[in-house]
């Protein structure tokens, strides 16, 4: 595959493999990096306030050590290598960090991040689990929290015109993101899951501006290929959290499998839902960032007063994707521990059953070591849907 990669699929993996380059660049330049914890965070406050977002990831291939000493072993694998990297002092170049109410696993350790790391910037964005009138009331004084803080923190200003002006620039960014999944749409795609995967990755570290400018010069690269970096095979959905390394999708596709869509936090449910441009722009951010993300965290009412209608209401996107992209089949990567996820299960797969789309269930540790033990299951799957 390696082959096929122009200059900008090779700069993506130079800052995939060095995760944070560019960010330490911009720190000795005197930028501030606000490092954070899962897609619930308002980047667009965060960029406004002149301040260059940066999302703390783990790593597969590095056992948790430090970490465990501090913070508790049945919290989920992920994020305890994301903060066994921090007390490790992997992100030292940040300036300050934010989390929000994702889970309960978030919420606990707060202290333990704010404790144990020297940041002069901490903060917690309190996120409602419910939708409804009051929670968006709620969650607009809390952004204005937020703001109020990195206002605070900068010495800057955040008026209602920055936050506008960010939000135009998140917006396309979505929308170059949305158009580099239109790749994955023919038979072979023309962008490999693997390296969808790593240009997302990437991007978290990037300032916006820097990476929509990256986002077009893949576009133009893959639009140049002559063929797909892959052969026809059966056509792939992942679902679940968030998946910040590319081992579980190489793993598919070098067993045979096209991984052509997706429902994870950092792939189409964090960068597929828009933030509505004009009005009150922190009442835009609360509406997108409460209603419009899909995650499992957030309570939405059953209002159809039946079982399949409430899991048609809640994981109709997963159908809209599998029936868009083609899929012949999904694959639901739960980490251990996860508890919103883990307590969705049942009703996910009810769902996958109403769409007729077969389902892999796996739950893993988040670990590379892990990959040879599911190889056997995908390799499976795939000989039983292909």
């Amino acid at each position: 595959m390696s082959e096929m990669r122009g200059n900008a699929l090779d700069v993506v993996e130079k800052y995939y493999k060095d995760y944070g380059l560019r960010a330490k660049e911009l720190k000795k330049k005197g930028e501030k990096i606000i490092g954070y914890i899962c897609s619930f965070v308002p980047l667009e406050i965060v960029a406004a306030a002149g301040c260059i977002p940066f999302r703390v990831r783990g790593n597969v291939r590095e056992p948790i050590t430090k970490g465990d000493t501090l913070l508790e072993t049945i919290v989920c694998p992920y994020y305890r290598s994301c903060f066994d990297l921090s007390v490790k002092q992997k992100y030292d170049f940040l300036s300050g960090m934010v989390i929000p109410h994702g889970c309960d696993s978030m919420v606990r350790s707060y202290s333990a991040w704010s404790y144990s790391l020297p940041y002069s910037y901490f903060h917690f964005i309190n996120i409602p689990t419910v939708c409804g009138e009051s929670s968006s009331e709620f969650f607009d004084a809390e952004l204005n929290t937020f703001r109020k803080s990195l206002e605070k923190f900068t010495g800057k200003a955040i008026a209602d015109d920055d936050l506008a002006k960010t939000i135009r620039t998140y917006n396309q960014n979505r929308d170059k993101v949305r158009a580099l999944y239109e790749f994955r749409k023919s038979d072979p795609p023309r962008i490999s899951g693997t390296e969808l995967t790593m240009v997302l990755t990437v991007g978290s570290s990037l300032p916006v501006g820097e990476f929509n400018t990256l986002l077009d010069q893949v576009s133009t690269e893959i639009e140049g290929r002559k063929k797909s970096p892959l052969k026809k095979g059966p056509r792939i959905l992942i679902d679940g959290a968030c998946l910040d390394n590319i081992e579980l999708i190489r793993l598919v596709e070098e067993i045979g499998g096209n991984v052509v869509a997706d429902t994870i936090c950092n792939g189409a449910r964090d960068y597929f839902p828009r933030t509505d441009e004009g009005g009150d722009p922190i009442h835009s951010l609360a509406d997108r960032y409460l209603d419009k993300v899909n995650c499992p965290k957030t309570y939405r009412e059953n209002r159809t007063g039946t079982f399949e209608g409430d899991i048609a209401s809640r994981f109709g996107d997963i159908g809209i994707y599998a029936k868009e992209f083609k899929v012949d089949g999904a694959i639901l990567y739960l980490y251990k521990y996860c508890d919103p996820f883990g307590f969705e299960v049942p009703a996910r797969k009810a769902y996958y059953k109403s769409v007729n789309v077969p389902l892999l269930h796996l739950e893993d540790i988040y670990s590379a070591g892990t990959m040879s033990q599911l190889r056997t299951r995908i390799q499976a799957f795939l000989e039983m849907i292909g």
